[in-house]
């Protein structure tokens, strides 16, 4: 974990929605949400992978209902914007492959309870009968440098690729295509973010569109619409469409594929992380679930006042629902004994893939929307790891 002293600088990334890698994540969590419509106990695993013209999905989905595969595809680039094959891919005339297998049943032994029961007794079955969907370690985080309790850099690149999808959907810039990426750097001292070093904005276009009208409607309706000024100075640097071009984009210009984003997902690079990617997997997948949780436990811990900055690592074993352990890191921030807050979270918070899916209400279809600008620091009420529920009782036990 980075936490130096003095003045240094961070940079995070984010990119839109348009972009081939985060096209993928959201067909994948498409495909989820199409299933747990359905069938809320279904067990999902898929990967996409988009090409010029092509849309691979290929994985393990275990189901009692049918879902239209291609249809949910052809929708999904639909709604991202690639509605015509000059913006580089075109939802309807593309081609559309898939690769489905049932998940292992070495695999399910290990994880699943009785589909036969009915709903009513699942939830008087004990949790410990659910086992993770996988080995694996899972981190959360939270800081006080925004109000979302997440860290700065990240935060702005999000809102900035929020932004250029709004101003192209909106028509604010019309000429703008679904592709899109943004950077951005933040100056540090002591720990704390002083002002904004640099920004790098990537944003696909219309081809007849000159340079300078691009940089100064980027500038004026996306950069200065969501930066604040008080990170903005006379030093601040700007490097928009720094190639000059940016008429070719999507998966024509640059082959995307689920989980090729998982820093973008989280925190942008600040703390640690697993490994493990998000979309396209069912809440039995700890990497999913257990990041979550992690996600909602730091930012409870942070929000109670325990400590200014939070780290947390569960690690599972497939098949086995008590994680095999637990860390947490506050870097100096902690306002009482590390040790002591560990208690708090293990009196507080059920780490068992079941209680930990039950607690977040993850049973929903809920995840296309997760897959684009973030999985953490959005104000959705469907994000219920972001709640700050918990705050006054970990304040309270911890005498505070």
């Amino acid at each position: 974990m980075l936490d130096l002293k003095n003045k240094y600088l961070f940079t995070s990334e984010s990119v839109t929605e348009g972009h081939p890698d985060k096209m993928a994540d959201q067909i994948s969590d498409a495909i989820l949400d199409g299933i747990y419509e359905k069938d809320p106990y279904g067990r999902v695993a898929v990967e996409t992978l988009v090409a010029t013209g092509m849309v691979m999905v290929a994985g393990q989905i275990t189901t009692s209902c049918y879902i239209d595969i291609p249809k949910i595809v052809r929708q999904t680039i639909r709604d991202i914007g690639y509605t015509r094959a000059k913006y580089g891919f075109d939802g309807d005339t593309c081609a559309v492959l898939t690769s489905i297998d049932e998940q292992s049943k070495d695999i399910d032994q290990g994880v699943s309870k009785s589909q036969e029961v009915k709903e009513t007794e699942k939830e008087k079955n004990d949790m410990e009968t659910t086992g993770a969907g996988d080995q694996g370690m899972m981190f959360g985080y939270a800081c006080r440098e925004t109000p979302e309790l997440m860290p700065l850099p990240i935060t702005l690149a999000h809102k900035l690729t929020y932004r250029l999808a709004e101003a192209r959907k909106k028509k604010i810039i019309p000429y703008l295509r679904p592709d899109g990426k943004s950077q951005v750097t933040v100056e540090y001292e002591n720990g704390d973010p002083k002002r904004v070093e640099a920004i790098v904005i990537a944003a696909q276009h219309h081809p007849d569109i000159p340079y300078e009208t691009i940089k100064k409607d980027i500038k004026e309706k996306v950069i200065n619409y969501i930066v604040p000024k008080q990170y903005l100075d006379e030093n601040t640097k700007y490097f928009i469409n720094a190639t000059g071009r940016f008429a070719i984009g999507g998966p024509q210009a640059d082959t995307g594929l689920t989980g090729r984003k998982i820093i973008v997902d989280t925190y942008g690079g600040v703390g640690s992380h697993g490994g493990g990617c998000f979309s396209g997997k069912d809440p039995t997948k700890v990497d999913r679930s257990g990041s979550y949780m992690s996600r909602y436990i730091a930012k409870n811990i942070v929000a109670a006042g325990l400590a200014d900055k939070c780290e947390i690592q569960i690690a599972y074993a497939i098949g086995v629902a008590r994680p095999v352990s637990i860390m947490i890191d506050t870097f100096g921030t902690e306002k009482i004994p590390q040790s002591k807050i560990l208690e708090i979270i293990k009196k507080n918070f059920d780490l068992r893939p079941e209680a930990i899916i039950r607690h977040l209400e993850l049973r929903r279809p809920i995840f296309r929307k997760t897959a684009s600008y973030g999985h953490f620091g959005r104000e959705d009420e469907d994000f219920t790891w972001e709640k700050t529920d918990k705050a006054d009782i970990l304040k309270e036990q911890a005498g505070l």
